[in-house]
This record gives structure tokens, sequence and C-alpha cells, in this order.
């Protein structure tokens, strides 16, 4: 188990999986004076209402058959999230948790649950059939299942060596 230090928003990143379309920002968090040229990649890629909620964990796993992926989206309904499949060969996986309405006369003590949008995009690799991508949603859980094209195996046939 690695420890990522903070300033890296707590996220799992593999910076050289060729697949991934994250955009990691090194800088994400620190704060920088806002008359300079600073600004961080997240500010200027999304709105910043997204960062609260951005980094949904999503394991991606190859099996035999498929590409297998799972995303944690506690307390989400599955009308508030969306499975699309961009340019050909981007998986998209995006969503809302909308803030809880406050009541007149509440007094809130903690609001540590995160709220806002999210969005993750993975570039498929060419053996996924992406006219075949399913998804289902159980207990919090998002599972993205893209079924792989069958690998023919090459016929190999032995040559007699004469002499």
């Amino acid at each position: 188990m690695s420890i990522i230090p903070s300033f890296f928003g707590g996220r799992r990143t593999n910076v050289f999986d060729p697949f991934s379309l994250d955009i990691w920002d090194p800088f994400e968090g620190f704060p920088f004076n806002n008359n300079n040229n600073f600004r961080s990649l997240s500010d200027r890629v999304g709105s910043s209402e997204t960062a609260s909620f951005a980094h949904a964990n999503i394991d991606w796993r190859e099996t035999a058959d498929a590409h297998v992926f799972k995303a944690d989206v506690p307390g989400l309904k599955k009308e508030e999230v969306k499975v699309q499949v961009e340019d050909d060969r981007v998986l998209q996986i995006s969503g809302e948790r909308n803030k809880e309405s406050e009541e007149k006369g509440d007094t809130w003590h903690r609001v540590e649950r995160s709220s806002g949008k999210f969005m993750r995009r993975f570039r498929l690799p060419e053996n996924a059939k992406v006219d075949q991508v399913k998804a289902a949603m159980e207990n919090g859980v998002l599972t993205v299942t893209v079924p792989k094209v069958e690998v023919k195996k090459p016929d190999v046939k032995s040559i007699q060596i004469s002499g």
C-alpha cells in the first residue's frame, strides 16, 4: 500500500498508464495569488465545484473476456450517473451529487459528505468492443463491463527441414 501525500489530492493515479486520461495537477490545492498566471489545471479544465467530489475511486481490471471498471459512487442513484463512449474509444463515467437542502431553523454541526460533479475518462485499448458496453449499479458500486474482441490464435504450421 502506498502512502500519497495530501497535496496530491489523495488520489491513486498511475501516471505511467497510457490508457488513462486523468489530468493530474501537481499544484492542485496549493494557494496561489489570483492575479498571477499560476492557476491550477483543475481551474482551467473544469469548474471549481467539481473539486470536492471529482475523485471518484475507480478500479480497472482486465480479464480474459472483458475490461471491468468498478466505481465507488455511494449515495448516488443510477439516474445521477452517466456512462458514455466518446470518440470511439474513450469511456467516460460522470455524475453529480447534489448538496442537501438547508431547512430554516436547522443548525449544522459538521458537513463532511462531499457534493458536486465528477468525471473520469479512460482511453480503451484496441481490443475493446465499444458497441457492447454494459453498466450496472449495486450498493453504491457502478460496474462497467467492456467486452474484448476474441483474439484468434494464429495457425502455426511446422515446416520440415530437408537435408
